[in-house]
């Protein structure tokens, strides 16, 4: 049960649940390549992580555009010449109700939140195959279990995570594939809420919000794990949470 030397390519990487993984996987001794738009805070979070002992790369990623996915994966093979664990992680949260018709919005979030996760797989599942060894974590939510008003598109997205990570685990057994679905969490996420009575609950639903280490420390466990033992699904949610 040992995380060092396995290499890691994590996407949504430049900040909250992203940026946590990357600071505690690295400091368990793996190898990363980390991906985001923002490359500027890559490089900074890069730079931070290898100073401190770290073995960290990093490339921008669009995870909606399949080319650059495939270049991202490829990079990483280049710079540690294979690929171990895929963190799925990039994600959007514009919540809204349907009849402010922000159509542009669950565009938008179909486009990161599924066809994201699909393009990584379409990417890395090849080189797993190739290798009869690798692992998926793909980041959920607990909206993936639950609905809410104002959250119909955003769980709707977060389901259809859950079924493709069950799907891909029952045809590929040789592949682990890992399910996280965080519960509230402090991130970047909320900012990209405009419609106002959203932003409104999600500023009440966030006073219990976990910090983003607590979620990074639930894809270490399952990451960690002997090579016979898949963690299947783990939903984390502060204590004081009722949902």
């Amino acid at each position: 049960m040992t995380m060092e030397n396995k290499v890691i390519a994590i996407t949504g990487a430049s900040s909250g649940i992203g940026e946590g993984t990357a600071r505690l996987l690295a400091a368990r001794g793996a190898k990363l390549m980390i991906g985001a738009r923002r490359t500027d805070r890559l490089e900074r979070l890069a730079e931070e992580l290898n100073a401190a002992g770290g073995s960290v790369a990093f490339r921008s990623l669009d995870v909606t555009d399949r080319a650059d996915f495939e270049a991202f994966v490829a990079a990483t093979e280049a710079e540690y010449d294979r690929i171990d664990v895929l963190v799925n992680n990039a994600g959007l949260m514009p919540l809204s109700r349907f009849d402010s018709l922000k159509v542009d919005e669950w565009d938008r979030m179909i486009d990161v939140n599924i066809r994201g996760v699909l393009h990584g797989i379409a990417a890395a599942l090849p080189r797993f195959k190739a290798q009869a060894s690798g692992q998926f974590v793909n980041v959920s939510s607990i909206g993936g279990y639950a609905v809410w008003p104002t959250c119909g598109v955003y769980s709707a997205t977060k389901y259809a995570v859950r079924a493709i990570s069950e799907a891909l685990r029952m045809e590929h057994v040789d592949i682990r594939v890992t399910i996280i679905a965080p519960g509230v969490v402090e991130s970047e996420l909320a900012d990209t809420i405009t419609d106002p009575v959203a932003a409104q609950a999600m500023v009440d639903f966030r006073s219990i919000a976990l910090t983003p280490d607590a979620i990074a420390r639930a894809i270490a466990y399952a990451v960690e794990q002997p090579a016979d033992v898949d963690v299947g699904t783990l939903i984390v949610r502060p204590t004081r949470s009722t949902i």
